[in-house]
């Protein structure tokens, strides 16, 4: 097959390329390809079996069209200062330009037009107050809150779009490598479990988000695509009732809190808040299960969880970070039988490990009703779990009640953005004819940062 475009990975940047490219008039014939499958056939059986039931060949949460993003809890974050590195890029200014742009477009596709966040000035300084007090930086990002329900609605209204408008779009489909001419990719290698074929391309865009992070490293490696280390988070989910977390959730909705917590000093973060939100899970490859949270815009449950979230750097001798998160995350799976580790803030403290019986009499019910009580301490690297306490502590500073006895941790909660590929203001990368876009390309961290990079590679593809 030869086409002018192929996009590996129908996340948000490689839609976003796509819509870009069709909103500019350009005529090049655009495939994408795409392990999962289309909106209207991603389904987690877990609303009926009440567990997960480890779907194969592919989790229906984190695979298929509109990526992971979208099937957990639909946030949009409308500032620069959240979702990675992209505007040291492309420069701040224009990154704001390019969400407010990329904002309007699912506004076009049927987002909510309330956006959460915004006024409330002498309660943001009030919260910002105390989280200055308890060494915290607060970062009030406005939100526009799609919810998981109404994302899977606006995304498949985008699908619908490409579709009609003659974007190629084959589901099902495993990228398996990319095919190089000399020192320029020319194309990749893929197969829908039945053969394996190849497509050729003027231009090969990677855009396998967060899922596809450690099959694009492997790539970078083997065919010396400029790259380096970048950062791997490694934390837990907490859930607290919402009466702890009424005044933020009213005010902020998401309250983006950053710290660096004595006596390691790496930086520690709040992330993807979700108010009467439900603690989920996620299967990755070679059967390793992390935890999640979603958000619905009318489904809500009476706790609000968030994760916490530790970066690590590696870089000498050792300098694979995706493979160090991934063995947290398999002795984790380990000690929970394969499921999720769930265990009180109380405990922690107290040394013990969690019952489940002690759950069962607590003020604060689990909305992930198959996760394990155990003991996360037995799986956490010192380091991380040192962190995530001193960093709770200070929380509870700016939001009273939040290091209380039974605050439930889940763990692992694993953020892959390992690979960081060298580019330049124009994403281009070191290899001709082949750019690498969104989580994956370890430039964005969400499903705003990660749609504004597709909609600056459009612009550039039609020109």
């Amino acid at each position: 097959m030869k086409t002018d475009v192929v996009i590996v990975g129908a996340g948000p940047a490689g839609i976003f390329t796509a819509i870009e490219m069709l909103k500019l008039g350009s005529k090049k014939k655009i495939v994408i390809v795409e392990k999962g499958q289309s909106v209207e056939n991603r389904h987690c059986p877990k609303s009926k079996t009440k567990q997960c039931v480890n779907c194969k060949p592919f989790c229906h949460i984190t695979t298929g069209f509109s990526g992971a993003g979208a099937f957990s809890d639909g946030k949009l974050s409308l500032s620069y200062e959240v979702g990675g590195d992209l505007p040291s890029l492309i420069g701040e200014d224009f990154a704001q330009e390019l969400i407010n742009y990329a904002d309007k477009i699912y506004l076009e596709f049927g987002a909510d037009e309330h956006v959460e966040g915004l006024g409330n000035t002498e309660e943001v300084k009030e919260i910002r107050k105390r989280a200055i007090q308890a060494g915290l930086q607060l970062v009030d990002c406005p939100i526009r809150h799609m919810g998981t329900e109404k994302a899977q609605d606006i995304y498949l209204s985008i699908e619908k779009y490409l579709l009609n408008n003659g974007v190629e779009i084959y589901f099902g489909t495993e990228c398996l490598n990319l095919i190089f001419e000399g020192e320029k990719c020319v194309g990749i290698k893929a197969t829908d479990r039945k053969q394996e074929f190849e497509i050729y391309a003027d231009s090969t865009i990677v855009a396998t988000g967060r899922r596809g992070a450690d099959w694009l490293e492997k790539q970078c490696a083997e065919h010396n695509i400029a790259h380096q280390p970048g950062t791997v988070d490694i934390g837990v989910r907490v859930e607290v009732r919402n009466e702890v977390m009424e005044t933020v959730n009213k005010v902020l909705y998401e309250s983006k809190l950053i710290g660096y917590p004595k006596p390691f000093k790496n930086k520690v973060r709040t992330f993807c808040q979700n108010p009467g939100g439900f603690v989920s899970q996620e299967n990755y490859d070679n059967n390793l299960a992390v935890v999640n949270g979603h958000s619905y815009k009318d489904f809500k449950s009476q706790n609000t969880n968030l994760a916490i979230l530790c970066s690590h750097n590696f870089s000498v001798p050792f300098n694979q970070p995706i493979e160090y998160a991934q063995k947290v995350g398999e002795l984790t799976n380990m000690l929970g039988a394969g499921h999720i580790l769930v265990q009180r803030y109380g405990d922690i403290l107290d040394g013990k490990r969690t019952w489940q019986k002690e759950l069962a009499h607590a003020n604060l019910k689990p909305t992930l009703p198959d996760a394990v009580a155990g003991d996360i301490t037995a799986a956490m690297p010192y380091r991380a779990m040192t962190n995530i306490i001193n960093f709770i502590q200070a929380v509870d500073h700016v939001v009273p009640g939040f290091a209380s006895t039974e605050t439930l941790l889940y763990s692992p909660e694993l953020k892959f953005y390992s690979n960081r590929v060298k580019m330049d203001e124009n994403l281009t990368t070191s290899v001709e004819g082949l750019y690498c876009l969104g989580d994956s390309s370890g430039w964005t961290r969400g499903l705003m940062m990660a749609s504004v990079m597709g909609v600056l590679m459009g612009r550039k593809l039609a020109e």
